[in-house]
């Protein structure tokens, strides 16, 4: 059976994403994403599952630190809808509500929900462990925000489902895994993650990306981040339509590498069905 091994505890988001993108396989609980990679590197896990970024809550800053150094490849891309519920032990309603714990981000996705109740919020570490202490606490005035999985897990009632204030909330993740997968050049819908330094001269990141607008190559993703808690070190994660080996990438980073010091393929995989539907 395949183990794909995720951060947080059970009951968790990302463990709601590792099963619904793979249905049947087992799931790692993890405390830190390092410890997730650790996993595959191991043997433990056969893939892990970790988010570089969420529509609302935005990048993920301590993947970027840990993927270039990961020594995973990127072999896919999963996107999972975040459906906060209302998470209650039996017996508790919406008017014996008085506290909602969960995690301060959840927290801040459910503002109505708190207004309309009057209920104060708790912050706890994670969702997955609100729910948790609520089960444990077992008082009809005390609820939490997580996900239904996790109401499943520790025997609570769901109250209300999809109570976040904003529809789209949705969460990306990589699957990493220990060896690259092996794709044709001319595979439809590829995506190819990298990361890269350019040289200290005069505009060497407008140069560097110029290459990729020659050749006609659409680049999706671009983020920058200090390296190494420097503040003239700057590292940039970049993300572009197509395999490294066909003519067009291959030229764009022939451009790249020129004005750069380091360039780091971390995967080709493809194109998530959502990505594609939300580009048609």
């Amino acid at each position: 059976m395949t183990v794909i091994a995720f951060q947080g505890q059970a009951g968790a988001y990302s463990d709601l994403a590792c099963r619904n993108a793979f249905p049947g396989a087992g799931t790692l609980p993890c405390e830190t994403f390092a410890a997730a990679m650790e996993a595959v590197h191991d043997g433990r896990a056969d893939l892990a599952m970790l988010p570089p970024e969420n529509s609302i809550a935005g990048r993920v800053s301590d993947m970027h630190a840990l993927l270039p150094e990961s020594g995973l490849s990127i072999i896919g891309e999963k996107f999972q809808r975040i459906e906060h519920c209302l998470l209650a032990p039996k017996g508790a309603t919406l008017a014996s509500i008085r506290r909602i714990h969960s995690h301060p981000v959840a927290l801040g996705q459910v503002r109505k929900l708190l207004a309309e109740l009057g209920a104060s919020p708790v912050v706890e570490y994670d969702t997955a462990g609100a729910a948790e202490i609520v089960a444990r606490l077992n008082n009809i005035e005390d609820a939490a925000i997580a996900s239904s999985l996790a109401g499943d897990l520790h025997g609570l009632e769901i109250l209300r489902r999809n109570v976040e204030d904003q529809p789209h909330n949705t969460t990306r993740f990589y699957v990493m895994a220990r060896a690259p997968l092996a794709l044709a050049p001319e595979t439809p819908n590829l995506m190819t993650t990298f990361v890269f330094n350019v040289r200290n001269v005069p505009a060497a990141l407008y140069k560097a990306l110029g290459g990729f607008a020659t050749n006609g190559v659409n680049m999706t993703k671009l983020e920058s981040y200090m390296v190494n808690g420097s503040f003239t070190a700057t590292q940039f994660l970049a993300e572009v339509e197509g395999h490294p080996d066909l003519p067009s990438l291959r030229h764009a980073f022939e451009e790249l590498a020129f004005f750069s010091t380091e360039i780091k393929i971390l995967g080709t995989y493809p194109a998530d069905p959502f990505r594609l539907a939300l580009q048609a």
